[in-house]
């Protein structure tokens, strides 16, 4: 959510990034906020003057009743009845001014950085920069459904029974190479400073929405029945809800942390469920970073953890390369948004592994985390970004990784976790 001083100050700014995002339909939503706080701020002084006007002749009365003026007490007393009617008359008008301007801004997307390329949709992203060179075989490399299954690694058919498509059961090394990579990618934030926790996998409404837009709300969560929770669909969720409506010293940032969960998602939309693939699936588990710190320091904060990623893949073998997310495919929380993606020998191209956003003051607004520095009090940056997601992982890691007798090399950073064995053999 942004400033509200922007659209006092500078509408046309706001309308101006609105169309840069390609959502048109939004800009009218700008004069509405701009005509509803005029009129709040009117209310507002008004009943501002009011109750100061009551409080003065409150005072008289006081003085009065000891000279035994006992009408101009009645008088006074029936002009403060009428002063405290109109007040809640005016009280009421601001709170349900405020409720509905606080729902209007909450679709007014943030204000990107300058930096972010102009573009309709994700097939307008920009590449930055590639690492590593691309994994080449002199063999064809197969589905990494049938890699698996040659592995004796996954049951997509009885998942299918159990719980439907975009669900799987791994097995044996395979489900064992799932963990690994997650215990991998914790002790490796670790080892980078952050402190490792384990959230909650539900939250509550008010903290969706302020994580998110409504729209992506509809889009991505699964929501209890008969219940005021949703399961997170990243552990992102949670850990920024950690922080909602508090006030954190100055002297404590930057809060770093790396979180793991469960993560479920509808996946509706263009993309769909896979029938075979795991690539797009409802449940899955994460390993994640965040970063909640002062304002001035989000930009070196943002670098500094997409290329966390970047190393962290590398160290498994696994060709990537960034791309910077257009206007048009920026979720409108996101001042800036950076994916990471892997190399796939099998479709010789790359595909998308995680994603780095910087979030300004966006979710601190809708969720009220703010700093406390000396006698200042403002809001806190937040960041976020994927570490490793799996199984999506596991198909960069097996494709990558790959022998022409359909075994797996188990890159060296993982054999601590999984016995010290080499590789992961046909069945």
């Amino acid at each position: 959510m942004i400033d509200i001083n922007l659209i006092r100050n500078n509408k046309e700014l706001v309308k101006e990034n609105i169309r840069k995002k390609f959502q048109d339909e939004k800009i009218p939503l700008v004069d509405e906020v701009f005509k509803l706080d005029v009129r709040y701020r009117e209310i507002k002084q008004e009943a501002d003057e009011l109750r100061g006007t009551r409080n003065k002749k409150s005072s008289e009365i006081g003085a009065l009743v000891r000279e035994q003026k006992y009408e101009e007490v009645e008088k006074i007393k029936k002009e403060v009845g009428e002063i405290n009617k109109k007040l809640e008359e005016l009280e009421a008008e601001e709170t349900k001014l405020e409720a509905k301007i606080k729902e209007i801004m909450m679709k007014i997307p943030n204000i990107m950085a300058d930096t972010v390329p102009i573009g309709k949709d994700d097939s307008e992203n920009v590449e930055r920069e590639v690492f590593g060179e691309k994994t080449k075989y002199d063999f064809e490399v197969p589905y990494h459904i049938d890699i698996l299954e040659n592995l004796g690694g996954i049951d997509l058919d009885s998942a299918r029974r159990v719980s439907g498509s975009g669900f799987y059961y791994l097995m044996g090394d395979v489900a064992r190479l799932h963990s690994a990579v997650l215990a991998y990618a914790r002790d490796f934030m670790i080892d980078k400073g952050f402190t490792y926790v384990i959230p909650p996998f539900m939250i509550r409404g008010d903290v969706v929405d302020g994580v998110m837009s409504f729209e992506e709300r509809d889009a991505m969560m699964y929501k209890i029945e008969g219940e005021d929770l949703y399961l997170v669909g990243t552990s992102e969720h949670s850990m920024i809800g950690k922080f909602k409506d508090t006030i954190i010293d100055a002297n404590e940032l930057p809060i770093t942390l790396t979180s793991y969960s469960p993560c479920f998602r509808k996946e509706k939309g263009a993309h769909g469920i896979e029938e075979r693939g795991i690539y797009r699936v409802h449940q899955f588990e994460k390993q994640e970073m965040i970063v909640v710190c002062h304002p001035d320091e989000s930009k070196e904060w943002y670098t500094k953890m997409w290329n966390y990623t970047v190393e962290l893949f590398r160290s498994l073998n696994i060709p990537v390369r960034t791309l910077e997310c257009c206007s048009g495919d920026l979720a409108d929380l996101k001042y800036e948004s950076l994916d990471i993606e892997a190399w796939s020998p099998r479709q010789q191209k790359y595909f998308e592994i995680a994603s780095c956003s910087n979030l300004t003051e966006a979710q601190s607004r809708r969720l009220g985390i703010r700093i406390k520095d000396e006698n200042k009090k403002y809001y806190a940056h937040t960041l976020n970004n994927t570490v490793l997601a799996t199984p999506r992982m596991l198909i960069a890691l097996i494709e990558n990784n790959l022998n022409a007798d359909g075994s797996i090399n188990i890159p060296e950073v993982l054999r601590p976790y999984m016995g010290n064995i080499e590789k992961i053999n046909s069945k």
